[in-house]
């Protein structure tokens, strides 16, 4: 019995942190609480997917990409994002 009620335990905690994922999407809304349309919308998405792939552009050494490296891991990061 305690091996089933752990289980389900574990179930909730797991459902429950991929459910409160925060995505660009979700946050593109106005000061007044509804949600942004338009060119606000595009530009707000824009620079929220940039700032979430920006600290991810390290290489495998560990040193952040520069360059043409940089702006290809950029552009399919965000394409993902």
């Amino acid at each position: 019995m305690k091996r089933i009620f752990l289980a389900a335990i574990l179930v909730a905690f797991a459902a429950g942190s991929a459910l409160a994922e925060d995505t660009c999407e979700s946050k593109a809304v106005g000061k007044d609480g509804k949600p942004l349309a338009g060119a606000a919308k595009t530009s707000f998405l824009k620079k929220c997917k940039q700032e979430a792939c920006a600290p991810k552009a390290v290489g495998s050494d560990g040193k952040p990409l520069a360059g043409a490296a940089k702006s290809s891991f950029m552009k399919k990061c965000e394409v993902s994002a």
